[in-house]
């Protein structure tokens, strides 16, 4: 990989992780971290095709490192027309060596190509394998893009792919070759009804062993503007996956599009803070113990332009995912110098899966709890005083939450945050105002 090719603009553009899309993050063995995705840049003509890499020794400094393919491979452009790849999804391989799945497509079309290169590591070389699953827009509803990985709880591996059009399938692989294990288009696991434009695309699914069961990630609504992150889980690889309130993502006659599907990130601002519109498009990585949530996402008073984030993700006691408020920013910016106290004045976001718009946090009290915590993740139920008035204290939410901390960019220091889900399958972040 190179970026000899690039002009001083268009380094300048893909500086960190500014103009990447559809994020995969992987360590390589030399243990640097591997970022891949799709990159754009409003009013730059000259950025590369191909799969776009950065690389970073700590997942906080990014480096622009070139592109994993030279343009798009011979196969999949004759089968798409593409100009370019989307969505490169990266796995290790059990076998050994590296897969790369990368989607090859135009903007409105089913005529779309996923395709498979391997390579001895993630900085390449990488060759081109063929195609693994085609869709035409003339004789398929569903549209092969979009690709992620997931090894089932026999170590089996599945691809999930597909967008608006038909919604999400998920096929078998074959444990070697990594290409399609037979010739069947793969079972429908979720999609939305033609009355929001069937707006659903970027699947991941994650095992949980924890609790035996899948949790699939997607993104709902427009990219440019509304994207949002809903979850649902399974007890099978192949669906059917609900929702919090047991609402299948494979929508049924009549049900709420709107309410479908728990949401668990979308467009928000923290007071003070940087306005940040439609995160999707989410990847997760895992790194022992620790799990991320990998995404873009916009900036709200500019939204052409666009950025990758990766941010803590966690699990409530009844196996939910919550997702950090804020950006990771070190591991070394998440512990407090001392406990502190859970109770006290918090910013709230409660991710109504109605509210498409960029949520502003309110102010909240976290009531009646004891908990003392220097940051380390920690399990809790809390009681959130919301909406207080001069004329009454509000209503009481209770949360199945994890409180772990973070770093706040606007007060330039560590604070406590949590997540949880409230008994109406709503889930809150939370960052806390005030820490001595």
């Amino acid at each position: 990989m190179s970026t000899a090719s690039l002009t001083a603009e268009a380094a300048a553009a893909l500086a960190g992780t500014r103009g990447a899309h559809d994020p995969t993050v992987v360590r390589g063995e030399n243990g640097l971290w591997y970022m891949f995705g799709t990159d754009a840049a409003p009013g730059v003509a000259d950025i590369p095709a191909g799969a776009h890499v950065r690389t970073s020794p700590d997942l906080v400094r990014w480096s622009f490192a070139g592109t994993a393919l030279d343009g798009v491979p011979a196969a999949a452009a004759e089968w798409s027309g593409a100009s370019g790849l989307w969505a490169p999804e990266v796995v290790r391989w059990p076998s050994g060596g590296w897969h790369m799945y990368y989607s090859a497509s135009t903007f409105g079309s089913r005529t779309s190509a996923i395709g498979l290169a391997s390579a001895e590591t993630p900085a390449g070389p990488w060759t081109d394998r063929g195609i693994v699953i085609a869709t035409r827009h003339d004789r398929d509803a569903h549209n092969a893009i979009d690709a992620a990985v997931t090894f089932d709880r026999e170590g089996r591996p599945w691809l999930a792919y597909g967008s608006f059009f038909d919604g999400i399938r998920i096929v078998e692989l074959d444990p070697v070759t990594g290409l399609r294990a037979g010739e069947e288009q793969g079972a429908l696991i979720a999609r939305r009804p033609a009355s929001v434009d069937g707006a659903i695309e970027g699947a991941y699914i994650l095992y949980r062993a924890e609790e035996d069961r899948y949790v699939l990630f997607c993104s709902y609504d427009s990219l440019a503007s509304t994207y949002s992150v809903r979850v649902g889980a399974s007890r099978e690889i192949t669906g059917p996956y609900l929702d919090a309130n047991d609402r299948p993502l494979v929508a049924a006659e009549g049900q709420d599009p709107l309410e479908t599907g728990t949401k668990v990130l979308g467009g928000h601002r923290f007071p003070g803070g940087t306005g940040l519109i439609a995160p999707g498009h989410n990847s997760i990585l895992r790194d022992g113990d620790a799990t991320f949530m990998v995404h873009h996402v916009r900036l709200a008073d500019d939204p052409a332009q666009h950025e990758a984030q990766i941010r803590r993700l966690h699990f409530t006691s009844s196996g939910w995912p919550v997702v950090s408020p804020h950006p990771f920013a070190g591991a070394e910016r998440e512990l407090l110098d001392a406990p502190a106290a859970v109770a006290g004045r918090w910013q709230v976001i409660r991710w109504d899966p109605r509210d498409a718009g960029m949520l502003a946090s309110t102010r909240a009290e976290v009531v009646r709890t004891g908990l003392l915590t220097d940051g380390e993740p920690a399990s809790a139920t809390l009681r959130l005083q919301v909406d207080a008035t001069d004329e009454g204290e509000g209503r009481r939410v209770d949360l199945d939450a994890v409180v772990f901390g973070a770093w706040d960019p606007v007060a330039a220091r560590t604070v406590l945050v949590f997540g949880g889900i409230d008994a109406d399958g709503i889930v809150w972040s939370g960052s806390q105002e005030a820490i001595a």
